[in-house]
């Protein structure tokens, strides 16, 4: 059983910045994805990054590479994700997932393991 915990969601004027954390505990493993999903009110989840234990370049939904950026500290099962000149559109709850592989993928299926999610609010 894994168990993931968001933190650092909260409220921020577009073109703010905010960092978000998901620690992952439970059982021992070594090879895991990471990723982070979002899902807006009325919309269906949307893939934002993620990032393999095993190495390698991460991947990023449309759009958001070069304003977002995921990183792994694997010492600490714990994944970032830093969000720069935010807009409102980025608003909702982000989501961290887990899966014990080493491939990456966009997919939410993909994943075994889910956080509760932390809400992220782009005022204008």
């Amino acid at each position: 059983q894994v168990q993931l915990v968001e933190s650092g969601g909260g409220l921020v004027q577009a073109g703010g910045s905010l960092r978000l954390s998901c620690v992952a505990s439970g059982r021992t493993f070594n090879t895991y994805v990471m990723a982070w999903f979002r899902q807006a009110p009325g919309n269906q989840r949307e893939f934002v990054a993620a990032i393999s234990r095993s190495g390698g370049s991460p991947i990023y939904g449309a759009s958001l590479e070069g304003r977002f950026s995921i990183s792994l500290d694997s010492a600490k099962n714990t994944v970032y994700l830093d969000m720069n000149n935010l807009k409102p559109e980025d608003t909702g709850v982000y989501s961290c997932a887990l899966r014990l592989a080493s491939v990456l993928h966009r997919t939410p299926r993909s994943y075994t393991s889910w956080g509760q999610g932390t809400q992220v609010t782009v005022s204008s």
